[in-house]
């Protein structure tokens, strides 16, 4: 899993970046809303924990204009107010869940842990099924009807990725970023060849991976 924490106050930021490391979780960190929208618009996120009171830009800003250009990326927000109007207001924005502060961490994963299962796939526990292909994001096994596969850590990745968003294009850029790291340099050709030996292992089964000529790739029903 890979989550966005966009939020201003940096002992919060510091504490939840050190619990995802032990809990083997990808976390990124915005302390501002302007540094936040720009992390929020690429959709590479399982989850967003938004704070509202933010500075440069707000929490609700960032949350309308992710939901305005069609990011359905789930988002959690942080909210010092606990009233019914501002959980209402939240909700009718397009959040996803809200957490009043102050907040237990362990509530706050449990939340996050529920957004990640979207309604287009199904997750039981590590698995994660679409069609009729199983992707076990432990053991990095991809079992079809005909044959279980164990998977390469990049082709793992990349099949988690997309099987966690079917029929969402992701470009090469946003794979790269998700796969290794922003701060990695890889030829981009290289992704064509663990996307090559998925079809492969894909084959014969309801499930394909397309190529969007001169974007990226995405992962739908045959």
């Amino acid at each position: 899993m890979r989550i966005l924490i966009i939020e201003d106050e940096k002992k919060i930021t510091d504490a939840l970046q050190e619990l995802c490391r032990i809990q083997e979780i990808d976390c990124d960190i915005a302390n501002d809303g302007e540094e936040g929208l720009l992390f929020a618009m690429n959709p590479i996120y399982d989850v967003i924990v938004l704070d509202i009171m933010l500075p440069l830009k707000s929490g609700t800003e960032i949350l309308q204009t992710m939901r305005d250009n069609e990011n359905s990326t789930p988002v959690l927000m942080l909210t010092a107010k606990g009233t019914v109007d501002d959980k209402v207001k939240c909700l009718d924005m397009g959040a996803d869940d809200y957490l009043v502060k102050p907040f237990s961490a362990k509530e706050l994963f449990a939340r996050i842990r529920a957004l990640s299962r979207r309604p287009d796939h199904e997750i039981s526990g590590e698995n994660i099924s679409f069609e009729d292909v199983t992707f076990n994001t432990q053991k990095n096994t991809l079992v079809t009807p005909k044959q279980e596969y164990r998977l390469s850590v990049k082709e793992a990745k990349i099949l988690e990725m997309l099987l966690k968003r079917p029929n969402q294009v992701f470009t090469r850029e946003q794979i790269l970023d998700r796969v290794w790291g922003f701060e990695k340099e890889v030829n981009e050709n290289n992704i064509e060849i663990y996307v090559h030996n998925l079809r492969k292992k894909l084959a014969g089964t309801d499930v394909k991976i397309d190529t969007i000529r001169g974007i990226g790739y995405t992962l739908g029903k045959r």
